[in-house]
């Protein structure tokens, strides 16, 4: 394999700092920036449903939330670790384009249930499905067992970050 951008910075490092081992980073660093590189790939695939990642969460959540694909806004935030503000503003977009509509609460008379409308219902679907062809065709350069041994090393990985 070729070097990286990752092996030419760590490269740098060991040269600046040789008393600092750099060797975990040689993970950590390239996990890093899979992150946005990942994010960019998922907007551009999102954005030709006129959607954001956000907005895909959100719809997603109500999609798998199972029928009738109802949710409080409390449990969407909490569910995307989003404010309230940030749940407010979310909705609103999804709302004013007919994705999500907001219903009285029938056991609040003083809140609100999120539900997804059959348009909402619709776009998630083929956002989703897109994204998953687009996912796809990127794990194509692996085999399956190195996919699998990738999926139980990640997992652990993010058991270590992830609270219970």
């Amino acid at each position: 394999m070729t070097d990286d951008f990752t092996d030419r910075l760590l490269a740098r490092w060991q040269d600046a700092r040789p008393d600092i081992e750099v060797g975990d980073l040689q993970v950590t660093a390239r996990l890093a920036r899979i992150g946005p590189l990942l994010a960019r790939r998922q907007e551009a695939v999102f954005e030709r449903f006129g959607l954001s990642r956000g907005e895909v969460g959100m719809l997603s959540a109500l999609r798998t939330a199972g029928p009738p694909h109802r949710l409080s806004p409390t449990r969407l935030g909490q569910g995307l670790m989003l404010s309230s503000a940030g749940v407010t503003s979310r909705l609103d977009r999804l709302e004013r384009r007919g994705f999500v509509e907001r219903l009285p609460d029938p056991e609040d008379r003083r809140g609100v249930i999120v539900e997804l409308t059959d348009a909402g219902l619709e776009v998630v679907d083929a956002a989703v499905a897109a994204n998953s062809i687009s996912d796809r065709q990127l794990m194509d350069r692996f085999d399956p067992h190195e996919l699998e041994v990738l999926e139980v090393l990640l997992r652990k990985l993010l058991g270590g970050l992830e609270t219970p």
